[in-house]
């Protein structure tokens, strides 16, 4: 049995990995600890479970094998590097941190300690993220020329985004950082790494932090990746697209089919594409991890990739240009 300790109930995803904690039958929650303590308090309190007000005295329990990481984003890598050094297998909100620096000193003490690091990036094992790799493996779309992946909600509108969440010290930014992450990432697995990145971040209800965001993706085939996201979109659908010399592949426009036309194939007319079942979350992928002593390889890189991208799009928008991936400080 893994014993873990949920660190911090800052993120508004905290109870939902709580849950995945008590699901998992091969993990249990033992302590909770919080940078604010009667947040913490009263998390420990629900769970029937201690709460240690010191993040040192948590990670010397000999009693504790790992932690959930869903602190603000700024002390992911002071938590971090504490929990591995410790010997604490860690599982994590995305980002990882919001730059490249700190997460090469966060992934250096994890392979240093010899634990196990995974990020949460759940659609990474969406059924439509699972039939769109097999649609690009097949060759169906060609030689991919474009990749737009939009989320968006109106969290900031509707007010029922947490307030701690406009709070640009704490998140390091706001619409792109928080929800861009995910067309970020599948932009980046659909595409690969680009060469440089220019954003553009609005402010519509005046926040510390941008709720609407658009970053491009410049390839050197001349591809280019769009990645959308905002908080102020009332009826936005989550949708993709993939653009290829040889054809498209839609999903979530608006609904939850995915469909391609190809060149390739008979059909000359939209074809259905079946999606597989889901694979394993995130979080059960890193029990068996943990369980297995194996390696979140393709998880991390993703995540470190998308760290990357997300400081060059903060960069761009701060000094209004395109920020090559090479000018960001290991």
């Amino acid at each position: 049995m893994i014993r873990v300790a949920m660190l911090s109930y800052w993120h508004v995803h905290a109870w939902d990995y709580t849950k995945q904690v008590q699901e998992n039958p091969n993990s249990e929650i033992v302590a909770v600890w919080d940078e604010l303590p009667a947040r913490g308090q009263e998390a420990a309190a629900k769970l029937g479970v201690s709460f240690i007000a010191d993040l040192d005295e948590l990670l010397a329990r000999t009693d504790i094998d790992a932690v959930v990481v869903d602190t603000p984003t700024n002390i992911h890598r002071d938590v971090m590097v504490k929990a591995a050094r410790a010997g604490k297998h860690i599982f994590t909100e995305k980002v990882i941190a919001p730059t490249l620096r700190e997460v090469n000193e966060i992934v250096a003490a994890v392979r240093e300690a010899g634990v196990k690091l995974t990020v949460s990036l759940p659609r990474l094992n969406d059924r439509y993220t699972l039939a769109a790799q097999e649609v690009l493996n097949q060759g169906l779309l060609g030689e991919l020329t474009q990749a737009r992946v939009r989320l968006s909600h109106n969290g900031a509108l509707a007010d029922w985004l947490p307030q701690h969440f406009y709070n640009l010290e704490q998140c390091g930014g706001g619409a792109l950082i928080d929800l861009g992450c995910h067309p970020m990432y599948l932009t980046r697995l659909f595409l690969g790494m680009p060469q440089t990145v220019s954003a553009a971040f609005g402010y519509v209800t005046g926040k510390e932090v941008e709720d609407n965001a658009v970053a491009t993706l410049r390839y050197e085939n001349g591809a280019i990746g769009i990645v959308e996201a905002g908080f102020v979109n009332a009826h936005s659908p989550f949708c993709v697209e993939i653009h290829g010399t040889e054809g498209t592949l839609l999903y979530g426009l608006p609904d939850d089919v995915v469909r391609v036309r190809s060149n390739k194939l008979d059909a000359k007319e939209w074809v259905t594409i079946e999606q597989p079942a889901l694979r394993i979350s995130a979080y059960d992928q890193w029990v068996g991890h943990v369980l297995n002593g194996t390696e979140a390889e393709e998880n991390v890189g993703l995540a470190i990739d998308l760290t990357k991208l997300m400081e060059a799009a903060t960069i761009s928008n701060a000094e209004q240009r395109a920020v090559a991936l090479s000018e960001l400080q290991n």
